[in-house]
C-alpha cells in the first residue's frame, strides 16, 4: 500500500509526486494561455521542454538524498 494513502492523502500521491503533478499542471496551463488555448504538433517539443524544466525545478529544490553505498565504497 502506498505511504501517501496510509497517511490519508486523498489523491494517493506522495508529496513529491503531488508537487510534480502541480508543476506540470501549472506549466501546461501557462503554455495553453501563451498559445491561445491551442497546441499544434509543432509546439509539442517546446512544451515538453518547458514541462521538463518545471519538473527539474521541483526536483532541484528538494534536499539531495543520501548517496547509496556500493561494494566499491567499502
Amino acid at each position: 500500500m502506498d505511504d501517501a494513502y496510509v497517511m490519508g492523502d486523498p489523491d494517493g500521491l506522495s508529496p513529491l509526486r503531488a508537487e510534480i503533478r502541480d508543476a506540470v499542471a501549472r506549466e501546461l496551463h501557462a503554455q495553453f494561455a501563451l498559445r491561445a488555448d491551442r497546441l499544434e504538433l509543432a509546439d509539442l517539443p517546446e512544451v515538453a521542454y518547458q514541462v521538463t524544466r518545471r519538473v527539474d525545478e521541483v526536483l532541484s529544490a528538494r534536499p539531495a538524498a543520501t548517496p547509496r553505498r556500493t561494494s566499491a565504497d567499502r
